[in-house]
């Protein structure tokens, strides 16, 4: 009876949580849906917007202690429909047909990734590093580079500006050293983990090709904050 009880107890509460997991989802979507339709022609600003907001529902899954199961079985969809946007347009503001990028379907496959291997006690910070580098350093560095990007330079083919990348570096610092606060409060080495990951990552952004950026970025942040963790 106490089993079925306790059992009971943590579906109703697992489906609690999911809810409000997926009202702020839905209200992102509608919200940038809007903006796409009424407010801004730039589909890349709704784009980004989406990609932001998203990015910071792993924030609500890790205060909740969503299971991982729960979380890669959401990316997996999530990573069906972005493939499914890029031949019918599901959501705009998300995808744009015929667009040169496999962004948003990198995006979801990177949640997944890292909520695999690092979605375990103590550990599990380094899946909000990743992906909140991912959410807060790309989307800042797109808007930022496009809106105010003054000072261009070119790798490998790939168009860039000083302004963006300066973006990608600070939000990327001010992740990690926020996300390693909490964990691990105040300690001398933080800053300079948080200082080798954003220009590791910043690099890394630099050479985005077909959104690549949105795999090699979480994954190398999350990858590079464990290893300097283990050592400093």
């Amino acid at each position: 009876m106490l089993e079925s009880l306790t059992a009971f107890t943590f579906s109703y509460t697992l489906l609690f949580d999911l809810g409000l997991i997926f009202i702020y989802l839905a209200i992102m979507v509608v919200v940038a849906e809007n903006l796409n339709r009424l407010v801004t022609s730039d589909s890349e600003l709704t784009r980004k917007i989406v990609h932001i907001g998203s990015g910071n529902v792993i924030l609500l899954a890790w205060w909740l202690n969503i299971p991982a199961t729960v979380i890669i079985g959401a990316s997996i969809i999530a990573g069906l429909v972005a493939l499914t946007s890029y031949i019918v347009p599901i959501l705009p503001s998300i995808n744009s047909v015929g667009r040169k990028s496999w962004g948003t379907f990198f995006y979801a496959v990177s949640i997944g990734v890292l909520i695999a291997y690092f979605w375990y006690p103590g550990q599990r910070h380094y899946a909000v590093i990743g992906i909140l580098i991912m959410a807060w350093g790309d989307g800042l560095a797109a808007i930022i580079g496009q809106q105010w990007g003054k000072h261009g330079y070119e790798i490998l083919g790939t168009k860039k500006s000083w302004e963006g990348s300066l973006a990608m570096m600070l939000a990327s610092f001010v992740v990690v050293s926020a996300t390693m606060l909490v964990v691990s409060g105040i300690s001398w080495n933080i800053w300079m983990i948080a200082l080798t990951v954003a220009v590791a990552a910043t690099f890394l952004e630099a050479f985005s090709k077909l959104g690549i950026d949105n795999l090699t970025v979480p994954l190398g942040s999350a990858a590079l904050s464990l290893f300097l963790g283990q050592i400093l």
